[in-house]
């Protein structure tokens, strides 16, 4: 059987394949090749998105509890810094919404 993604059938064991071809450039790897460890992994680039997103949620908490109190005048300021909150929240949401749909996929394989 063929495969029609060549993902399977490399044409080598020493050559990276993916569907538009050799994986070449700086990025690329081979199948269980070792990884640059001064790079982060997933994990760590996760964690340190949410600590981003956490960040972003407790100055705008921030903002708008000063412009409660009457500490901020800028009302702009305080709409700004919701909305991005809410942006970042929704893209992690969204991250996090892919990746349990994969791994529900992923579940899903017979072996």
């Amino acid at each position: 059987m063929s495969d029609p993604l060549r993902l399977i059938n490399t044409g080598g064991a020493n050559r990276a394949m993916s569907p538009m071809g050799p994986l070449t450039g700086p990025g690329a790897q081979r199948p269980g090749a070792a990884n640059d460890p001064n790079q982060p992994n997933f994990a760590q680039t996760l964690i340190g998105k949410i600590e981003e997103v956490n960040k972003l949620q407790n100055e705008a908490a921030k903002a708008a509890e000063d412009f409660a109190v009457g500490d901020r005048q800028d009302l702009e300021g305080v709409l700004l810094a919701t909305q991005k909150a809410d942006t970042a929240f929704r893209m992690l949401l969204a991250l996090r919404n892919k990746v349990q749909a994969a791994y529900d996929e992923v579940k899903q394989v017979r072996i």
